[in-house]
């Protein structure tokens, strides 16, 4: 039997021989109109170099030169598996761009360990100056120059994409970019962490040791578990969080969650004048709207959002 040196079932594995076998995630579905939804979808390029790349997605009906909301997504997975054309992404997203009425680009972030941290967090970064360059005309994307309001634009994302959107989200409070302001954001699942457990998370301290590994795994150059890079309470920056409304979802069966209620209060605490709202379902797993889109929670979850990103 050939020797497992890091594994991460049921997500992945790398072997002593330095093959790496992803166990879920690896899907495809091509970027074809949506049927059921009637919403537009194709990818684009943002820097081939690199393989950066992103999946955009345009409902129905909407007029010539008709402007609505902008979001831009950011997928889970642990920063190892998934991308923005996996089956649950494209239907999940598809049904958003539906529900909400709203464009949609979610973005393909390079994966680790192939492409260590701070990888994806950068190739977020140049997405979005990518997508923000439409709004002074220097972009030649038509979905986003003819549709896109960006005085309304708003990010998202689940897992370890919830951590990316947070961080994104800061670095525009930060460093601004013309053109663009930044409503809120959408945060379901969110991983993060910290050294220290906090109430509750003592029921299943064998969970620590596995976003422990992960996440030196992903980012060997880091801290540790107080990285703020993982752990929002230790960044100094977080009061630059570039948005005035935050949602946080958080499954009741799902270990993070109490690290969700952990980042509202810290937030509130920092000094960032904004209003956040955690949303707790019970009896859910992690990043539960994913598997099961037909639900009755993953379809309140859904509304939720779309009425989050029409607010203004």
């Amino acid at each position: 039997m050939e020797e497992i040196v890091h594994d991460f079932f049921p997500f992945m594995r790398v072997y002593k021989d330095g093959r790496i076998v992803r166990l879920m995630g690896e899907g495809f579905v091509p970027p074809e109109s949506d049927p059921e939804t009637g919403v537009q979808i194709k990818d684009v390029e943002i820097d081939p170099q690199i393989n950066l790349s992103a999946r955009l997605y345009l409902p129905k009906n909407v007029d010539t030169l008709q402007k609505i909301p902008l979001f831009v997504y950011f997928h889970g997975g642990g920063f190892v598996i998934e991308s923005a054309s996996s089956p649950s992404y494209h239907k999940h997203i598809s049904k958003v761009a539906a529900e909400a009425k709203v464009v949609i680009v979610s973005v393909n972030y390079r994966l680790a360990p192939e492409y260590l941290l701070p990888i994806a967090y950068e190739d977020s970064w140049l997405a979005l100056k990518w997508v923000t360059s439409h709004a002074n005309d220097d972009g030649h994307e038509p979905w986003l120059k003819d549709h896109a309001d960006f005085n309304r634009v708003y990010f998202g994302g689940d897992s370890a994409g919830g951590n990316i959107a947070h961080h994104i989200a800061i670095r525009v409070g930060l460093e601004k970019l013309d053109g663009m302001k930044l409503e809120g954001i959408f945060l379901a699942c969110p991983f993060f962490w910290g050294k220290d457990p906090i109430d509750g998370e003592e029921e299943n301290l064998g969970s620590k040791d596995i976003f422990e590994k992960l996440w030196l795994f992903v980012n060997p150059n880091s801290s540790g578990l107080d990285d703020p890079l993982i752990n929002p309470e230790k960044d100094p920056k977080l009061s630059s969080l570039g948005c005035d409304k935050v949602v946080v979802y958080v499954a009741g069966k799902d270990l993070l969650r109490f690290r969700g209620f952990y980042y509202k209060e810290v937030l509130e605490k920092s000094g960032w004048p904004g209003t956040v709202e955690v949303v707790e379902v019970k009896d859910e797993a992690h990043v539960f709207h994913l598997s099961a889109t037909e639900a009755e929670n993953a379809m309140a979850m859904m509304k939720k959002l779309a009425s989050f990103l029409n607010q203004s």
